[in-house]
């Protein structure tokens, strides 16, 4: 598991994060933290060289807080190869502008819970014989 994530190499580089967060993190910080939403979210945790702001290892969800940089051509190209590096993980990324978590939290929160509910729910049954599910029985 510390091939890709939260590798030592990472350590300071994650914790300076943390230290030097924006306003609209440690807000959105304060609703995710101590399992509120089920689920247990990690600050600033890497996978390989990508640090992202807050991620739930349970349900394999990463999000991100974006703020003027991210809207720039250079910065949309990079975020989209960040999206399709995590996803070779199996990693959802979702995103919110710092002005989303600022202005609509509640709505945020309800859009983390709906994704750590979705994700978080367990995968069918094999199909027994005759092509029937557990459930359908």
């Amino acid at each position: 598991m510390t091939l890709h994530y939260n590798r030592t190499s990472q350590r300071e580089k994650r914790r300076t994060l943390r230290n030097n967060a924006t306003e609209a993190e440690r807000r959105l910080w304060w609703r995710l933290q101590a399992k509120q939403l089920g689920v247990k979210f990690r600050r600033q945790y890497s996978v390989d060289a990508l640090v992202v702001d807050f991620y739930s290892p349970s349900c394999k969800l990463a999000i991100e807080v974006d703020g003027d940089s991210h809207f720039t051509d250079h910065g949309i190209a990079y975020d989209s190869e960040r999206t399709t590096y995590l996803a070779k993980f199996g990693i959802a990324l979702i995103r919110f502008t710092n002005a989303e978590v600022f202005e609509n939290p509640d709505g945020v929160v309800e859009r983390i819970e709906a994704v750590v509910q979705q994700r978080s729910q367990p995968p069918l049954a094999p199909p027994w014989k005759g092509g029937e599910t557990k459930r359908g029985k």
